[in-house]
């Protein structure tokens, strides 16, 4: 074996106990306030403990099914570390590494932490895969997605249901600094959008999630949309989290508990959400399609 993939997701703990830990991760050392880390865990709990890292285990068995060569798995904030898993893949006798994050925008993020675990191992050679939300089977996973969800209303009425399609939200400063997230993300969601209002919807893109700080983020956020449809008539709103592979905290709280009684506030009874994409083939089938074009590299 000389050959092997590494999946890198964003990441996340499997006890609550780990929290403040993990928040410190993501806040880069500041201080976490103490009742940031009473909400955080509260979500946490609340949804029985985020499944993100045994789907990205699924979404890794997948492609490995699909590939015929090892899948490793590594989190960008959270255990197991690239710098944790890199030692067992050379031991293996891994000396091409393919780097694939389980996020299409802003990969450089996740390549960053796995070119960083690798200056230890100069026997390694990183194959980083580009930005890939544009990648036909993935685009066609979303729509899988929805239409799944939109199944649940009766077909005379489905064209009258606004689908909005969310990504997490970043500070502004962070785009302003040079990250593309915004703009990749903007584009996928073209595309999703282009594909369901050929078919006679609307579509809205949203940015969920907001963090703690008083500083401007992406936006509208889900408040300001479903104000903004229910001024338009809407009595019904889809959400489609595409800017999410897997469920965890921002799907199973975010979506499934706060933003129904948030769309209920703004006028908007009927409030339905897609899942994430996590291990379906098509998804699987986009992944393979990325992976095999790094791997085909001379």
């Amino acid at each position: 074996m000389s050959t092997a993939v590494l999946v890198s997701c964003h990441g996340t703990v499997s006890r609550s106990d780990d929290i403040p830990a993990f928040l410190n991760n993501i806040r880069r050392g500041r201080p976490t306030p103490p009742e940031l880390v009473q909400e955080v865990t509260h979500r946490f709990e609340v949804i029985g403990g985020s499944p993100l890292m045994a789907i990205t285990e699924a979404q890794a068995r997948a492609l490995e099914a699909r590939l015929g060569i090892p899948v490793f798995v590594a989190g960008r904030l959270w255990h197991p570390y690239p710098s944790e898993v890199l030692p067992r893949i050379v031991e293996k006798g891994v000396r091409t590494l393919v780097s694939l994050p389980l996020a299409p925008q802003s990969v450089d993020l996740y390549h960053g932490s796995v070119r960083e675990a690798a200056a230890s191992h100069p026997e390694l050679s990183i194959r980083a895969v580009p930005a890939w939300g544009m990648e036909p089977a993935l685009i066609d996973a979303f729509v899988e997605t929805i239409d799944e969800a939109l199944a649940a209303v009766p077909e005379a009425e489905r064209r009258a249901v606004p689908i909005v399609l969310s990504a997490h939200s970043l500070p502004r400063r962070v785009i302003a600094m040079g990250d593309r997230y915004e703009a990749q993300f903007r584009e996928m969601a073209g595309a999703v959008a282009a594909r369901l209002e050929g078919r006679g919807f609307s579509t809205r893109i949203a940015f969920q999630s907001q963090g703690a700080s008083a500083e401007p983020w992406l936006g509208p956020d889900l408040a300001e949309t479903f104000a903004e449809l229910a001024r338009t008539g809407a009595t019904s709103v889809l959400v489609a989290p595409i800017g999410f592979l897997a469920e965890h905290v921002e799907t199973l709280y975010d979506l499934d508990i706060e933003a129904p009684k948030i769309a209920e506030k703004a006028g908007i009874g009927r409030f339905l959400r897609a899942k994430a994409v996590c291990d379906r083939p098509r998804f699987v089938d986009a992944l393979e399609a990325v992976a095999r074009r790094a791997l085909e590299v001379d």
